[in-house]
């Protein structure tokens, strides 16, 4: 190979590493507020399934200190949750009280790994004395163009969008 086509190779490559890595995921969840006796914040897992594959990737997880409450997340917990120990793969935090809440993935080194194809993000919620609810927004991976996938929750979650980006 001539050297100039390596180098030209090499740059593209570069090239494409930095797009998938400037390449925006961002998620906003809404959590809404309940009338009833005895509320506690709904504990969310996020993580992406590939379609074919059906690979999970995991994105993050809120959750307060009760541990004993994550087999709650029932998909999450069987697909990844109980094959992980602290800290849990992806951006944790604490669980979130009612209202809009934003989320950004974009910078999670798993995403720079990611193969091409069709993905869904699943958002599942559990809470305390309440019930649980799963939400999946199907999505093509490397974003091509900005675009906007929306899905609307019943009971636990409200309105949940996530943006993409390239």
């Amino acid at each position: 190979m001539r050297p100039w086509l390596s180098l030209l190779a090499a740059l593209f490559a570069g090239v494409a590493a930095a797009n998938a890595a400037a390449a925006e995921l961002r998620l906003e969840v809404d959590i809404p507020r309940m009338a009833v006796a005895e509320y506690h914040a709904p504990y969310l897992a996020f993580w992406l399934k590939h379609a074919d594959s059906g690979e999970i990737v995991p994105l993050g997880l809120w959750y307060d200190d009760q541990e004993k409450w994550l087999k709650d997340l029932r998909l999450w917990w069987r697909r990844t949750g109980r094959g992980q120990s602290r800290p849990y793969d992806g951006l944790t935090g604490a669980t979130r009280r009612p209202g809009t809440h934003s989320v950004d993935f974009s910078e999670l080194p798993a995403l720079s790994d990611l193969p091409e194809g069709d993905y869904q993000l699943v958002v599942e919620a559990a809470r305390e004395v309440g019930g649980r609810e799963v939400v999946r927004l199907p999505f093509q991976w490397p974003a091509t163009g900005n675009k906007t996938v929306r899905a609307d929750g019943e009971q636990e979650l409200g309105r949940v969008q996530l943006r993409l980006a390239p």
